[in-house]
């Protein structure tokens, strides 16, 4: 068995293309690391719906060149099967560690399996690519990136000609096809062949950001902007000043890509602490918004002041920014369908009913929201949000930026907020306040035993509300094809529990609803609300053995 694995080890060693992992394998084989090495070469990393993501390092269960080579090859037989031989793949990638050499190795395997490869210009915002691959008639598109994960990530993201990420069928065949890649020395790499863009897509996907926008609506909000380390600066700044915004103020200390992500724990707005600095920021220059957006620019975090919060500053939840353009939008006269994931607020249903418009629920991901037929509005809790279905069909914190901007500066005329906007939205549908359970594991057995226990044993009420249905969503529903959830209804509450399908956690996501007669009922319905959230974490966590 151990001879096994170092001949394993070995085999792999020759044929790295990286000085850095061929250090570092051959370092591991030298000292005889036979636990390091069984972690590395445990299997493979898995290619899925969303892609490839992992740690970076040596060998098949880590993020690298021979990794990325195999991925594209494997992309590369898939598209020549469906009868894309010649096509454009555009590859685009953030600042993250190996990016650019990814993206190198994408573009060469493209350019030898006979399809043409084009690469962005420079580390750019993943709607930037997703934005590209129809504005040039491309087959396929790679970004290379690993969103808002830790520092030691990075990922290969897929999308296909219509410019949505893929999903089954495509996610195993091109899968199928990777297995099936031989050694590397028989992939084609060729040095040269492919084109590096200038700055036309760019400067397209910027000409059109500000359709998001209403003719001749005000601009006056003023804002602290932070990129947490990441793209977004550039584009971001570019496409306030097309649009007449005030330039953001920046969080000068994450301002510009740094890979190593220095001030935050991990670079997702979402989590404790990675908001301090912007809040900093603000306190001294005080805007009338925060916006954020995590490493790669997809997502778009808001932040509002608040004074019943220590510091003066608060977190909007995902769910609340996505009721507030909800709004925004209906008030502008969009029409279409407004669609969210079901881990998101039910909220957006209601706004869409009362207004007429059509409204979808899909599976977690926007490779599954941007595919709504008439999609017009399109959103995920976890600070996604999709507000130009026809230009990037992806979430994109770039877009989300710019209308919140303008809604806050639409509010900001009337010398209201959009705090006072979730309170209009309160008492004309109820007080949906959302909520969620997250476990970060180091052994992923933690996250198939909690399911297991609730699918055995599944709660019968949680912090003392009954459970009226219990789905197990990997058998599918009508409206929805399997996936490996739980979906709890309440009497005035919804809890959903899943793996995330890009770290290592379990999620649970709440919400309840409570309802409010009037503008005084609003602080007791906010305390029933946590009340509720926080029993019914506690009775969840319970039931879970997490």
């Amino acid at each position: 068995m151990q001879q096994d694995l170092i001949t394993q080890a070995r085999t792999w060693l020759a044929e790295d293309p990286d000085p850095e992992t061929r250090a570092e394998l051959a370092g591991l084989i030298d000292a005889g690391d036979l636990a390091a090495l069984a972690d590395r070469f445990a299997g493979t990393l898995q290619f899925g719906t969303a892609g490839l993501r992992g740690e970076l390092g040596a060998g098949p269960m880590r993020m690298n060149r021979s990794v990325v080579i195999r991925a594209a090859a494997g992309l590369a037989a898939y598209l020549t099967a469906q009868g894309q031989a010649g096509g454009l793949v555009v590859i685009g990638y953030d600042a993250r560690y190996k990016s650019a050499d990814f993206a190198r190795d994408t573009a060469a395997v493209m350019t030898g399996a006979g399809l043409r490869a084009a690469v962005l210009p420079r580390p750019l915002p993943t709607p930037v690519l997703a934005y590209a691959i129809r504005h040039l008639g491309a087959v396929a598109g790679v970004e290379v990136t690993a969103s808002h994960n830790p520092p030691r990530d990075n990922g290969y993201k897929v999308y296909l000609g219509d410019g949505s990420q893929i999903v089954p069928p495509a996610d195993a065949e091109i899968a199928a096809a990777i297995a099936a890649v031989g050694p590397l020395e028989a992939v084609s790499r060729p040095g040269a062949g492919w084109q590096t863009l200038g700055d036309e897509v760019l400067d397209a996907y910027l000409a059109r950001t500000d359709t998001v926008l209403g003719a001749g609506s005000p601009r006056t909000a003023r804002t602290v902007y932070t990129a947490l380390h990441g793209v977004g600066t550039s584009v971001l700044t570019a496409a306030f000043a097309r649009a007449g915004f005030p330039a953001p103020v920046l969080v000068a200390e994450q301002a510009e890509p740094d890979p190593a992500f220095p001030t935050v724990a991990f670079p997702n707005p979402e989590e404790p602490g990675a908001m301090d600095l912007a809040f900093a920021t603000a306190r001294r220059t005080d805007p009338d918004i925060i916006i954020a957006n995590d490493p790669d620019a997809d997502r778009c975090a808001v932040a509002v002041p608040d004074a019943s919060t220590d510091g003066g500053w608060r977190m909007l939840r995902g769910d609340e920014v996505g009721a507030l353009l909800a709004a925004h939008l209906v008030d502008r006269g969009a029409t279409g369908v407004f669609a969210e994931s079901i881990v998101s607020s039910s909220l957006l249903g209601r706004i869409a009913e009362k207004a007429g418009l059509g409204y979808e629920e899909t599976l977690t991901g926007f490779k599954w929201i941007a595919r709504v037929d008439g999609l017009r509005y399109g959103y995920e809790e976890a600070l996604g949000y999709c507000v130009d279905p026809d230009g990037v069909r992806d979430k994109d914190g770039i877009t989300a930026a710019l209308l919140i901007a303008e809604l806050a500066s639409v509010l900001k005329e009337k010398g209201r907020t959009l705090l006072d906007l979730l309170d209009d939205l309160a008492l004309a549908h109820g007080l949906h306040a959302t909520d969620q359970l997250s476990v970060r594991v180091e052994d992923l057995t933690v996250i198939a035993d909690a399911m297991r226990r609730l699918r055995e044993n599944p709660p019968t009420a949680l912090a003392g509300l009954p459970v009226t249905s219990a789905e197990d969503l990997s058998r599918g529903t009508e409206q929805l094809p399997p996936t490996d959830g739980l979906r709890y209804h309440l009497t005035g509450a919804r809890v959903i529990v899943r793996p995330s399908g890009t770290e290592p956690k379990l999620k649970c996501y709440l919400e309840v609803v409570v309802p409010v007669a009037s503008a005084d009922e609003l602080p007791a319905a906010r305390e029933r609300a946590t009340e509720l959230l926080t029993g019914i974490k506690r009775d969840l966590a319970a039931a879970a053995g997490i």
